[in-house]
């Protein structure tokens, strides 16, 4: 078991950047292919809505293999570099390609296409791989504060609005560069563009964290597959938590793959894609301070709880757009970026919470193990939210097409669109509200550090 710290660690402001700028590659690799990869199908590949979605979904199932692999790899590794920065160059070597060729492919459409692009989405999967599973567990291992973690981790959120901001404007304004509804071409020049900011990004997280503060702990001899889920499984606080964040992403990735739709459909202007995006992710710059303090005040279930009520109402609200019009929809959805910003930041600080508890309890060290469960199965679910707006607009009617040859969508399929991006992530993101009510993990100066739940 490890010993408590003496004395409160502190992280230096340049390990702080230097390992916040790494999210320039999370919150890019998670924003752009979430914003534009299923409507760059449904109306520049002819591939029906349906379909795209399950290209988008089907790679994240993957993940369940891959992430828990390279967490257990990164858990095991033992170098001059540390446990996990080997990784952080890995993917920063592979990723950039594989984002490219998404976008990047031969002149197929319908069902080819979709093959082409599913496989080389999740080619790109799994480089991300590589570096994200490790990259989310060095948190855990950097300080041993409980507060603390929550004030390294706002640096990263900082880092990934900006990013989000970056990438959500840059992305579309590049593609709508060339055309109003952009081109194939302004594609590929958006992919090559993007995929240079996350190499840079993914080096300076390489870089950055040279001086980082690790922990430790020894590596657990977790075994396979298997063996990994039951070591999660034996941490009640780990499993509920990860539950809660399956369900705000999945609402996350749902307004996500609607926004595209929502902004040509509803707003009737497809190049207000960028100005939803900067409402969205501009509270993450703004309000990491407020959020901090929040969860000091509250502490962090409380903070949460808060946060999701933001979100919910914001995203309910927004199903009044088409009576009160843009202006209406751009205010409600800058109270749901509040509302995602808190959210965003609990749920990385609780993660480092659940697994400092379970080194301290065991002695082990095993970020690794629940980093990689983590993100393969959030990927995974908030993956469907994709899936979950390409059956709506489908059931709706929705008609896919190609630049060449552009359709008048019926009203029906206008509709769903509007309850694709409002009435259901609403519902969603309140039922993570309840679920956050059975959250146990506290502050241990004011509670015992126990991980279990009711």
């Amino acid at each position: 078991m490890i010993a408590p710290a003496v004395g409160v660690p502190t992280v230096s402001r340049g390990v702080r950047l230097g390992y916040g700028v790494g999210s320039f590659c999370t919150a890019t690799f998670g924003a752009v292919p979430g914003l534009l990869l299923l409507y760059y199908m449904t109306n520049f590949l002819a591939v029906p809505g349906w379909l795209a979605g399950i290209v988008v979904a089907a790679p994240k199932v993957w993940d369940l293999v891959i992430n828990p692999l390279v967490g257990r790899w990164s858990d095991r590794t033992r170098s001059r570099l540390g446990p996990r920065r080997p990784w952080l160059l890995a993917g920063a070597c592979t990723l950039p390609i594989m984002f490219y060729l998404v976008f990047a492919g031969p002149p197929l459409t319908g069902t080819p296409a979709a093959i082409y692009v599913g496989v080389c989405f999740m080619a790109a999967a799994t480089a991300y791989a590589l570096f994200e599973v490790p990259y989310k567990a060095m948190p855990a291992e950097m300080t041993e504060d409980y507060h603390e973690r929550t004030s390294l981790l706002q640096w990263r959120i900082i880092f990934v609005g900006l990013a989000t901001m970056i990438s959500g404007v840059l992305a579309p304004t590049i593609v709508n560069s060339q055309g109003e509804n952009g081109t194939l071409g302004s594609y590929r020049l958006m992919a090559v563009t993007i995929a240079l900011i996350m190499f840079a990004a993914m080096l300076g997280s390489f870089f950055g964290t040279a001086r980082a503060p690790m922990t430790a702990a020894p590596h657990a001899d977790t075994g396979g597959l298997l063996r990994q889920f039951a070591a999660a499984r034996s941490n009640p606080a780990f499993v509920w938590l990860l539950a809660l964040s399956c369900t705000q992403q999945l609402a996350v990735a749902t307004m996500l793959a609607a926004a595209p739709y929502f902004a040509a459909y509803t707003l009737g202007d497809p190049k207000a894609t960028t100005t939803l995006f900067a409402v969205l992710v501009g509270p993450m710059l703004l309000t990491m301070p407020l959020w901090v303090r929040l969860a000091k005040r509250f502490d962090k279930r409380g903070a949460m709880i808060l946060a999701g009520l933001l979100y919910g109402v914001g995203t309910a609200s927004a199903l009044a757009t088409p009576v009160f019009g843009a202006v209406y929809a751009h205010a409600v959805l800058l109270l749901v970026g509040t509302g995602i910003a808190g959210v965003t930041l609990l749920q990385f600080s609780m993660l480092a919470d659940v697994i400092a508890t379970d080194a301290a309890t065991t002695g082990q060290r095993r970020a690794g193990v629940f980093t990689g469960l983590w993100t393969a199965i959030e990927s995974g679910v908030s993956a469907f939210g994709a899936l979950i707006f390409g059956v709506i607009i489908s059931l709706g009617g929705f008609i896919p097409s190609e630049p060449s040859t552009p359709v008048q969508q019926p009203d029906s399929a206008v509709t769903s669109v509007l309850i694709g991006q409002t009435a259901v992530p609403a519902l969603i993101i309140f039922a993570s509200v309840l679920m956050t009510l059975k959250y146990r993990l506290t502050d241990p100066t004011k509670a015992a550090t126990s991980a279990t739940t009711p």
